[in-house]
């Protein structure tokens, strides 16, 4: 059964999240067709669009077949995402992409649900604090607990790109839980400008403090400041794994996006 607002969650979805948001901080953007072609520091490219406007499967793959020219043709350009979307209208948009050498991820589903209907109060274990962090040394500390919560190993370079997102001046907060000096759960707010969004990424736990209402609260936190920036709506991409804890949240699933990716031969 459609939840109610979904049809309403995905128009706010396409008019306001898709185009300019998505290539915000890009180093350089080229326009083709109705696609954006951005590049970002770090050697990385991205493509979007809000639709094709119609256009034929021969249209598609000549599309597709210039973006990858245009990024192959920049050699500090070293991999390629290109976002698609379920509900698009875009015919034989998967089989150019596979030919020019793009790689599907797993699918994810786009979440979007009311902040307001994520306040709720939840109760912390004993001895649990929940803060915004800000200071250097506490974001790597939530860097590692989150490589460490993600089963990886952890990171320098993922350290200092998300200083580098608290540094950036846009709005984003990190939030975090611990016990005792331990941080044990954490997320990020993204607001994004000129829009009713604000965003909820990188959320995880250590396992040993998982199903005690951790992240629940970490959420509610961060829906609360979303509301005192002015933001009505929460969303996020999210996993299989992920996408039923937001939907016990009351997020509401309203499609599904799948990258494709593309990486430079050595």
């Amino acid at each position: 059964m459609t939840h109610p607002d979904a049809h309403r969650f995905l128009r706010a979805y396409d008019s306001q999240l898709r185009l300019a948001p998505e290539v915000a901080g890009a180093s350089s953007v080229v326009g083709l067709g109705p696609l954006l072609l951005a590049t970002f520091d770090g050697g990385r490219g991205f493509v979007t669009y809000a639709g094709l406007g119609g256009a034929s499967a021969a249209t598609v793959a000549a599309w597709v077949g210039e973006a990858q020219a245009h990024f192959h043709a920049d050699p500090a350009v070293q991999s390629v995402e290109w976002k698609t979307r379920e509900h698009d209208a875009a015919p034989g948009l998967d089989t150019a992409l596979l030919a020019h050498g793009f790689v599907p991820a797993d699918p994810e589903s786009i979440m979007i649900g009311a902040a307001a209907a994520l306040v709720v109060e939840v109760p912390l274990p004993p001895g649990v604090w929940l803060r915004q962090v800000t200071e250097s040394a506490d974001v790597r500390a939530v860097s590692a607990m989150q490589d460490v919560a993600f089963g990886g190993s952890v990171s320098e370079a993922r350290a200092d790109d998300l200083l580098r997102r608290l540094a950036a001046g846009d709005g984003t907060e990190l939030w975090a839980a611990g016990h005792e000096d331990r941080i044990i759960s954490a997320g990020r707010l993204e607001p994004v400008a000129g829009t009713d969004f604000a965003g909820i990424w990188g959320g995880a736990t250590l396992a040993p403090w998982r199903g005690q209402g951790i992240y629940r609260a970490l959420t509610a936190q961060r829906a609360r400041s979303a509301l005192r920036l002015g933001k009505t709506l929460i969303h996020s991409d999210s996993t299989g794994y992920s996408r039923p804890i937001l939907e016990r949240y009351g997020l509401v699933k309203v499609s599904t996006t799948t990258p494709y990716n593309w990486s430079r031969e050595p």
